[in-house]
């Protein structure tokens, strides 16, 4: 999974860098979402490991996403065909999801709590991310009936396990030790 990490790189970088200039970043991220979609079904994955000519494999791969790509896409799509890389196109898509969060300096949350949460809540717990975090939030809220009560709060790689069950599950790990 990381080496295709790494080879999805170079192209999210440059292809983010090319949708800022143009200021099209959230079109091309529809696009690169939707070519990744198309680059996951099993026909054309198959197709795509094959033994198709590059310029079949460009033809066929522009028409299937027919009128979903601009003339940018199309060429980013025939410089990838070129290079045997649209396998790596959802790698690619994510990765430039990634940098455009980074851009507008956006993060998502996952809030779980053992129960729903009402307006105000949500708002004071937005407020109080985007000061500790320094980003716009948006929250992704989840129930989990398990957690008993209090929140879980997951932000990139940051975990806050406020929740009962967590701190029963701290306790015990330290009484076992």
């Amino acid at each position: 999974m990381s080496e295709l990490t790494t080879v999805a790189r170079p192209y999210a970088k440059a292809a983010f860098d090319f949708a800022v200039e143009a200021n099209a970043v959230d079109n091309w991220l529809t696009m690169l979402v939707f070519a990744a979609e198309v680059s996951k079904n099993e026909d054309m994955a198959a197709f795509l490991s094959g033994s198709a000519s590059v310029e079949q494999t460009q033809e066929l791969f522009i028409k299937v996403c027919d009128d979903q790509l601009d003339s940018n896409g199309q060429n980013f799509i025939k410089v990838m065909a070129e290079n045997k890389r649209l396998l790596v196109l959802p790698q690619v898509a994510a990765q430039f999801g990634e940098l455009k969060a980074e851009y507008e300096k956006t993060v998502a949350v996952d809030v779980t709590s053992a129960i729903e949460l009402s307006a105000e809540q949500m708002t004071t717990l937005s407020a109080a991310l985007e000061k500790r975090l320094a980003r716009k939030v948006k929250l992704n809220c989840n129930i989990d009936a398990s957690i008993v009560s209090g929140l879980v709060i997951k932000a990139d790689d940051m975990v806050i396990d406020g929740s009962v069950r967590g701190k029963l599950g701290r306790l015990a790990t330290m009484m076992q030790s």
